[in-house]
Parts: C-alpha cells; sequence; structure tokens
C-alpha cells in the first residue's frame, strides 16, 4: 500500500511531466506525526515550473523485454521517485561540470540518478546563468538539487548576524531553484536545539532539511587521515540519538552519514557503526557517503539493493549496474538479487 509521501510524490511526478503547475504553498514545520516533503516531489514541482520535463522517460534496455534484454536476469528497479535505492551523485568539486557533461550523465543514466549535490559551496563560484542551467537540467530529469554542506561556511563566517545571513542564504538558495539544503557540522560544535532549529529554519524557508552526520570531527574537508585520527571519533550512539531527534521533531525525509571516520581515512572500515545505526533507523531514512566502488559494493553486499548512497558522478555506471545485479566484484558477482513478484 502506498505511504502518503509516496503518493505524493508520484502524483508531483506525474504533474511535471504533464507540464501541469504545482502549488509552492510555505510549508509548515512538522511534528512527528506529520509526513515531510520528499526530495523528489519538490524536484519534479520546480521542473514544472522552470524547465522543460521529459514527457516520458524512456524505458531502458534492460527492463524491455520486447525489444531490449528484459529476458536477462536482473533486479528491476522501481520508478522515481522513490523512498528507497535512493542515488544521490557528486557534482562539481573535484572537476569542474558544465550542461554538457550533466546531459550526458542525465540523458544516459538520468533513471538511476535521484539527487545532484553541489559540494563544498562549489554553486556560489558560478555565474549565475550557467548555474541555473545546471539545476533546471536535473529537474527536467527528476533529480533534486542538494546545496551541500557550505551553510557551515555561513555560520562560522557571518559575523554577528548570523541568523539573517542564514536566512538570506536560504532565500537566495529557494530563489535559484535549489530543493535541499544540507546541514553539515563537520567543522563545528553546534548544540543539539541549534541545529535542530536550524533544520526549521530551512523548512520555513520553503526547502528540505537533510543533515549530514558522523562520528568524526573535522569531516568533510581535506584534512589528512594522520589529523583526523588525533582528534578522535565521537560515539555512534550521539548520532543515531540525534537523527532520532531529527526525524521526530523536525520530520525530515532522510539525513547523511559522513564516510570519514567510518569507511574513509581510516585504518580498518568502521562496520560496527553502520550496523548500529541501521538497526536503530529506518534504512529509507538514512543514506550514507560512498564514494569509493568498494565501499558501495559493500553496502550492497551486506544491506542489499535498497540501501540509499551518495557516490561521484563517475561511478553512476558502475553502481547502477551492481544494483541491477549485473556487475560486480569477486563477492558480489552474479549474486546481488531481489525478491519481487
Amino acid at each position: 500500500m502506498a505511504t502518503p509521501l509516496r503518493s505524493l510524490a508520484t502524483a508531483a511526478l506525474r504533474q511535471a511531466r504533464a507540464g501541469k503547475s504545482i502549488s509552492t504553498a510555505k510549508p509548515s514545520i512538522p511534528t512527528a506525526t506529520t509526513a515531510s516533503r520528499p526530495f523528489a516531489a519538490t524536484a519534479t514541482a520546480t521542473a514544472a515550473s522552470a524547465a522543460p520535463s521529459p514527457s516520458s522517460p524512456a524505458r531502458i534496455l534492460l527492463e524491455d523485454r520486447e525489444s531490449g534484454f528484459g529476458f536477462v536476469r536482473h533486479n528491476p528497479s522501481s520508478p522515481k521517485p522513490r523512498a528507497r535505492a535512493v542515488t544521490e551523485i557528486r557534482g562539481p568539486y573535484y572537476t569542474a561540470m558544465g550542461p554538457r557533461y550533466l546531459s550526458d550523465v542525465l540523458e544516459t543514466m538520468g533513471a538511476h540518478v535521484d539527487g545532484l549535490k553541489f559540494a563544498g559551496g562549489s554553486f556560489s563560484l558560478f555565474a549565475e546563468a550557467p548555474l541555473r542551467q545546471l539545476i533546471d537540467l536535473a529537474h527536467s530529469h527528476g533529480v533534486y538539487v542538494s546545496t551541500g554542506g557550505w551553510i557551515e561556511h555561513v555560520l562560522a563566517a557571518s559575523g554577528g548576524d548570523v541568523g539573517g545571513a542564514v536566512d538570506r542564504y536560504l532565500a537566495r538558495c529557494k530563489a535559484l531553484g535549489f530543493d535541499v539544503v544540507e546541514l553539515s557540522a563537520g567543522f563545528l560544535s553546534l548544540p543539539p536545539d541549534d541545529w535542530l532549529r536550524l533544520a526549521g529554519r530551512v523548512r520555513e524557508a520553503g526547502l528540505e532539511p537533510k543533515p549530514e552526520l558522523g562520528i568524526q570531527f573535522g569531516a568533510g574537508g581535506d584534512t589528512s587521515a594522520a589529523e583526523l585520527q588525533s582528534i578522535g571519533t565521537s560515539d555512534p550512539g550521539k548520532v543515531i540519538s540525534m537523527v532520532k531527534r531529527f526525524i521526530g521533531e523536525v520530520g525530515v525525509e532522510r539525513v547523511m552519514i559522513e564516510s570519514e571516520g567510518i569507511t574513509e581515512n581510516v585504518q580498518t572500515w568502521r562496520t560496527d557503526v553502520i550496523q548500529a545505526i541501521l538497526r536503530e533507523l529506518p534504512l529509507e531514512k538514512v543514506m550514507f557517503e560512498a564514494a569509493d566502488p568498494s565501499v558501495f559494493n559493500w553496502y550492497i553486499r551486506e544491506f542489499g539493493v535498497d540501501v540509499n548512497l551518495f557516490v561521484d558522478h563517475s561511478q553512476i555506471v558502475q553502481l547502477a549496474g551492481l544494483r541491477a545485479g549485473i556487475w560486480g566484484k569477486s563477492d558480489t558477482f552474479g549474486k546481488i538479487t531481489t525478491f519481487r513478484p
């Protein structure tokens, strides 16, 4: 049975494909019993007014039994918008990304991409016109667009009027067409109540808050592994408790789990942290940073195709093949399956 969240998202996608406008009424901050606004519904709602969207995405050959390769065993993917098996890709950060490159990615692999994230405040380095091109292009393929965690810089470098700077930042992100504001605190010591208040402020601005949490202070930049190790890590229980508050008190749809200290810049992967998180939290509420083929291969092997993952744009083909069960390493090739008759 479809949940209200999925029904809303599906309706938004249908309206976007039909070229119909969608209400953009300002949402209220949800309570623990109020459904949050789905990421993909936001993206498709924006697509309806900001850019022409494909009338109907072409079926991939692997799911076309008549004239494609649908006769070959594979794991069928669920249509967008989806709550599980969500894939967010990194946009411009390590390399530049313009509309021609993003068009190539989304025209070929758009069926497998749910979100696009601008990391490190990279969007602020663009002129407005090409930035809007990228955002509108993503929306036209049913892909939500995230700011990444640049709000850390806004909080730390805004002088006395932090509240005013945050409000201006959110208003500008909304005007540019962003859907999701990532709320990172890897470099900041931010009281829990303030973090929750910030998420509520994002919701009031008509955007979707996406907190990023982890066990490693100083994560999210180019800090060396030796320096991170000297800082130490925090208790996974702190992350789990905070995620529960974000879900219960603000109604966030999904959080991001930072990889540093868990699978990145560590001598041994902290798989115990991942297991503890998923013992306490619903799979659909969590996305794991996994921008390394060995890492996302492990996540799919351990938790199945439905785990939500963030990867680099250069890795989307590998991850899509792994989810479909047609690609893999020695421990996953031919072994990733589903049962959904």
